[in-house]
């Protein structure tokens, strides 16, 4: 096409200017202000930086796919198997049944004596603790305020012990140690310091009564929880068969723990680390939501190892333990040092997921002098 007089007229005007101005100079042209010398200055990544942080950007990718798949995955798990979660918290648990195409069922909670008795059971375990930073130290006073707070507490609880609805029978024992913390709060303040001796008698007398309070709690939580699901049990009929269920865990409360081992009872020892799994955690309490994200990660990358490696528990260990174990024994012997490892087990152990070899010396409260 024919270049018109008047774009013919710019194009001439345009380059005679550029002529005259003679080589432009973008440095010169754009002149950053000094603000800009903060996110513009030092040098960028060099070749090798870039080429690292491009393969690393696989495994942040990784995360973000993993996340959607799980979304999916999870989904297809509730659309299929009933799914029980069984999780801590100061009532005594709480334990959801999940059914494919109905809403969630929500257990009942412990009876309030549970609570009851952990209560007066902590209230004595606590003094110990408050009183420890101060024991036998006669100029410092600070302990008096906050035992004066909780002697009022203790007081108003013994007061109303009997409209509590406690049984009969467990009612004389929890006045016992409700009033004995009480007479250990008058003693420091009669004496006007905290002595070791009256820590230690305290406690000695006070351990009897626990032992008696924290079995009374114990078979009520757990007469609760076998009936809750005895009755789930029944209520899914044959597709119990294909259930999963997940019970939490801090670290404290791992070795016998009752929420996990009330379930067992009723999945039996071939559903232990299968369709029964116990999900640490970092606290005490979590929330359903994590539990579900948890159980969908554990049942999702079973088919990756079955997908990859043929076996699909591989996927319940940490993959790289076997290969490590090898480099710890060849890093162990350049060292002079003698490997200290825990015995292999096989993928899709059902073995306890707690410590389970049997040794000397008391193993429960009951075995205690």
């Amino acid at each position: 096409m024919a270049i018109g007089p008047f774009w013919r007229s710019v194009s001439c005007m345009t380059l005679s200017l550029a002529v005259w101005a003679g080589p432009v100079s973008w440095s010169s042209a754009a002149e950053l202000p000094p603000y800009m010398n903060i996110v513009v200055g030092g040098e960028g990544p060099g070749p090798a930086d870039t080429a690292r942080q491009n393969v690393l950007a696989l495994n942040r990718a990784m995360f973000g796919l993993y996340d959607d798949s799980s979304r999916v995955f999870r989904r297809n798990i509730l659309a299929q198997h009933p799914v029980i979660l069984a999780m801590f918290s100061g009532a005594g648990g709480r334990f959801i049944l999940y059914r494919p195409g109905m809403p969630p069922l929500e257990a009942p909670s412990v009876p309030v004596v549970y609570q009851l008795l952990k209560s007066i059971g902590h209230s004595t375990m606590v003094l110990p603790v408050v009183a420890g930073p101060h024991v036998d130290k006669p100029a410092e006073q600070s302990w008096r305020g906050p035992m004066a707070a909780f002697r009022a507490q203790l007081q108003a609880a013994l007061d109303g012990l009997d409209k509590t609805g406690m049984r009969d029978d467990w009612r004389p024992v929890s006045r016992e140690i409700l009033a004995s913390n009480i007479a250990f709060i008058d003693d420091c303040f009669s004496k006007g310091v905290i002595t070791f001796a009256a820590v230690k008698e305290f406690t000695e007398k006070q351990g009897p009564r626990l032992k008696k309070i924290i079995a009374w709690a114990a078979e009520t939580q757990v007469a609760h929880w076998m009936g809750v699901v005895g009755e789930w049990k029944t209520l899914l009929g044959a597709d119990w068969d294909k259930a999963y269920a997940a019970s939490n865990t801090i670290y404290v409360a791992r070795q016998n723990n009752i929420l996990f081992s009330v379930l067992a009872q009723f999945f039996g020892p071939e559903a232990i680390n299968s369709r029964l799994m116990l999900i640490e955690t970092i606290s005490f309490t979590t929330t359903p939501e994590d539990m579900l994200q948890s159980l969908t990660r554990i049942i999702g990358d079973r088919t990756v190892g079955a997908l990859f490696f043929g076996n699909s528990a591989v996927m319940d260990y940490e993959l790289m333990g076997g290969n490590a174990r090898d480099a710890i024994v060849a890093e162990a012997g350049k060292r002079g040092m003698t490997p200290f490892l825990p015995p292999l087990v096989p993928f899709g152990s059902k073995q306890w997921p707690t410590l389970i070899t049997p040794g000397p010396g008391p193993a429960s409260l009951g075995q205690l002098p």
